[in-house]
């Protein structure tokens, strides 16, 4: 890594924002931002590393029409809702925006944020904001905006489907219901026949899970293992592994990392250069994803290499730490 970016990362590791995606064009309508499709502009190259502390990603792209092209680039985030189990690391307990670092050819570039609640396809950012409730649905802003809700504003706000609201034994009990999508922006010129390189540095609000039940023989559960199984791609050698590790008196904890590869798919034609490298932290941790031609490259590192590659799916990993707890 160059001088330039280990000075970003002490900064970033600090900070958080949730992992995020491919770049893709897109056009400013009357709804915001919208992503769309250019046929004139092609990803040359991506070369992605992800991890729980840190998400780099290069490109290179170039304009193959004759004319220069001036669009909007757009990096969406993925969705932060407002489940209890999801986004439980990172800068989800405060709504503050934390920016991303990009660089254009070397030069850092100034990007704008679109943030957007939406309940289903409805926009509720400005009920929310009338009503000084944070724009993200989770973690301890969203849940003491909701403790301090009167009952009338709760009622109102339930039945706009914005939240749930249980009540018994003189309690109360709210779930957010409304998601944070979130969206950095800049206008890019690309000019005929020459290459533009992108880059962006950023720390993942990391979601996991205090327990896991990932090689816990005793847990029946055959719908959270199907769902991982599909998610993770978790097989019977990462489920092994996993036992063995509970066989050693080690208890597991769960950590999630998401990037959106599908936007990739936006640009013209496939992705002739694709490198992945997943980064699991600890040669201790156990780490699972879907990806085809994976290969070991390092105590903690994974990569995955395409040509002429269109993602069809997006990326998300599950790494599992042993921690020996004190009696």
């Amino acid at each position: 890594m160059s001088p330039r970016l280990s000075a970003a990362v002490l900064g970033l590791c600090l900070l958080a924002a949730p992992a995020a995606a491919n770049d893709s064009t897109a056009s400013m309508g009357a709804g915001g931002l919208v992503l769309k499709r250019t046929d004139g502009i092609a990803m040359v190259s991506e070369d992605l590393y992800v991890s729980a502390r840190e998400v780099r990603v290069k490109y290179r792209f170039l304009n193959h029409t004759a004319e220069p092209i001036e669009t909007l680039v757009a990096f969406p985030m993925p969705d932060i809702s407002g489940s209890w189990e999801e986004n439980v690391g990172g800068d989800v307990d405060s709504d503050r925006v934390v920016p991303f670092i990009t660089w254009v050819d070397d030069h850092a570039v100034h990007a704008q944020v679109e943030r957007k609640a939406m309940v289903g396809d409805r926009d509720v950012t400005a009920e929310l904001t009338a009503m000084n409730l944070p724009l993200s649905p989770s973690g301890t802003a969203a849940m003491t905006a909701m403790e301090s809700l009167s009952d009338a504003d709760a009622d109102r706000l339930a039945a706009a489907g914005l939240i749930s609201v249980e009540r018994g034994g003189g309690s109360r009990w709210i779930t957010t219901r409304w998601t944070l999508k979130t969206t950095w922006y800049w206008t890019q010129l690309f000019d005929p026949g020459r290459e533009v390189v992108i880059e962006h540095l950023y720390a993942p609000a990391i979601g996991g899970s205090a327990g896991s039940v990932v090689g816990d023989r005793e847990a029946d559960l055959p719908d959270v293992t199907a769902d991982y199984a599909a998610r993770y791609c978790t097989d019977r050698t990462f489920i092994d592994a996993a036992t063995r590790k509970r066989a050693e008196g080690l208890y597991l904890t769960e950590t999630w990392v998401d990037y959106v590869l599908t936007t990739g798919a936006n640009w013209s034609g496939p992705i002739r250069d694709f490198r992945l490298v997943v980064d699991k932290g600890s040669p201790d941790n156990l780490v699972s994803f879907c990806g085809e031609g994976v290969r070991k490259i390092g105590p903690t590192q994974f990569e995955v290499r395409h040509q002429n590659w269109t993602p069809t799916r997006d990326l998300s990993v599950l790494i599992l730490t042993g921690q020996r707890l004190e009696r």
